[in-house]
Formats: structure tokens, sequence, C-alpha cells
């Protein structure tokens, strides 16, 4: 039970920074916004390391560590990337049913053997991501052909393929996070949440010297970049216990209901608007993402 718990305690965290920087990265360089989450991210891990049962750390344990934290920084860009071509409810629930469908299988691979409503809802999630990847796409063509404009239209569905692509390319990124924490296991305390966190900020001020965006955002993103780096690092420091208490298959997909925050937040602050075709793509995520963890739990 302590393990669905702290989950959903990690999915509501998740959510809530990634609105945060969804908002800061449409007014700011999202280099810049995930370079200051991550430094927000390595001050709470690291004042949060007392608190855990001290452990030395093992190598293994502080490798899997970095590798979550690759996995984190490269998601987290291509997630805030596919906020700003695209539709909260587009980006945040393909990126949620990637790192719930790619940790199962890695579960299996581990030798966890959820049941068959968990392969239904592994299997249910491609049509899942087809029904949320083509309402926007439909949406925006209906729209482009009203006003006549063919460039414009073009230029709509380029933009929303680039968020489409950069939500699939961050779920698969989050799956090596929720993977590689799962796997440090919990003989080394804090230290290998501690290490991602390190890892990711290394990654990402190594892609703001390449990129000439070593500066501080403005004042309202960067508040907005340090709130998503408070929420993020909490939410992991959640998910790393409850891993170590339960499935990966259960822990990782609880975790992935992370969308819902971000959507419920996005509809009701900027009044986003749902169409039926990307309602039931979102529903039938919601079912597969239900069924993995039912199935998992089994």
């Amino acid at each position: 039970m302590l393990a669905i718990v702290l989950a959903l305690a990690a999915a509501i965290g998740y959510g809530g920074g990634d609105f945060a920087a969804g908002i800061a990265s449409r007014t700011a360089s999202v280099i810049r916004v995930t370079l200051l989450a991550t430094v927000a991210a390595v001050v709470v891990t690291a004042a949060a390391l007392p608190l855990s049962a001290p452990h030395r750390p093992g190598a293994a344990a502080l490798a899997w560590g970095a590798a979550a934290g690759l996995g984190g920084t490269v998601g987290g860009l291509a997630l805030y990337m596919g906020f700003r071509h695209a539709a909260f409810s587009v980006a945040g629930p393909l990126s949620a049913v990637g790192a719930a469908g790619f940790s199962v299988l890695a579960g299996l691979l581990l030798g966890e053997r959820p049941s068959a409503l968990a392969l239904t809802g592994i299997v249910l999630a491609l049509p899942a991501i087809i029904g949320v990847s083509a309402s926007g796409a439909r949406r925006d063509s209906g729209a482009r052909r009203d006003s006549g404009s063919g460039e414009a239209e073009g230029g709509s569905r380029g933009r929303h393929g680039a968020g489409v692509i950069a939500g699939l390319v961050a779920g698969v990124c989050f799956a090596v996070l929720f993977v590689g924490l799962n796997r440090a296991g919990d003989g080394s305390g804090l230290w290998p949440v501690v290490t991602a966190a390190v890892a990711e900020f290394i990654v990402a001020a190594a892609v703001a010297v390449v990129t000439g965006n070593l500066r501080l955002p403005g004042r309202r993103p960067g508040w907005l970049a340090l709130g998503t780096g408070v929420m993020g690092s909490s939410s992991t420091i959640a998910y790393y216990f409850a891993t170590h208490d339960g499935f990966l298959a259960v822990t990782a997909v609880l975790t992935s209901l992370y969308p819902a925050i971000t959507i419920v937040l996005a509809r009701t602050m900027l009044g986003e608007r749902l169409t039926r075709l990307r309602l039931a793509g979102l529903s039938l995520a919601a079912v597969c993402v239900a069924l993995i963890a039912v199935g998992g739990a089994g």
C-alpha cells in the first residue's frame, strides 16, 4: 500500500512540475529552464541525503543512478520541447504511455511476470497513442482549411508532429529513469538519487554550454523552473522508495499517471480544449495504465 501511495505522490509532483516547466518553456529557452531545474534538484536531493539510512554507495548503484539521471534529463528536454510544439494533452500522455509500457517490458526481461491484464494494457497502448496523436492534427488541419491557408496548415502539422515525436522520445527516456532507479537497489540510501540529480545537471550544463544558453531565464520562468526542480526531485525520491517497496511494473505505471495532473492544470488554468478523438485517446491511455497497474499487482 505504501508503494502505491508514494507512486501516486510522485505522479502528482511530476505532473505539477511538467506543467510549470511547460509554461516556463513557452517564454524562455527549454535548455535554460532545464538547467535551472537541475540545480534545484541537486540542492533538494543533497539536503535529503542525510535523512536516508547511512549506507556506503556501491559502484553499480551509482552507475544505475547516473543512467537514470541521463534518461531524466534527455526526457525532460524532449517533453518540454513537445510542450512548445503541441498541446499539453498530447506530449504528456504520449510520454506516460511510453514510460509505462517500456518499464513493464523491462520488468518482464528482468523476471517480473505481470498478468494478462498488464499485457492487454500494453497492446492497447498503440491505439491510445494513435488517438491522442491524430486528434490534435485533425483539429489543427480542419481549422487551417476553414481559414484557407495551406501553408499555415502544413506548419501546424509539422509543429504537432514534432510535439508527438518529442513525447514519444520522452517516454523512452523516462522509462530509463524508472528502470535505472529500480535497478540501483535500496542498499545505498539516496545516493543513486543524488547521483541521478548530479548527472542531470552535468548533461544540462553541457548542453547549455554547447548551445550558448548558459544564462538564467527571466524572473517568472526562473521561478517556474525552480519549482519544477523542487517538485521533480521530490517526486524522484518518492518513486525511488516506492519502486523498492513494490514491483517496477506497478510503481512505474502509477507514476506514469502524471499527465493527468498536467492536463487538468492546463484545462483549468489555460483553457486548453479537448476534441472527442483526443478524449477517446486519453481515456484509452488511462485504461492502459490502469490495466498495467492492476495486472502488475496481480
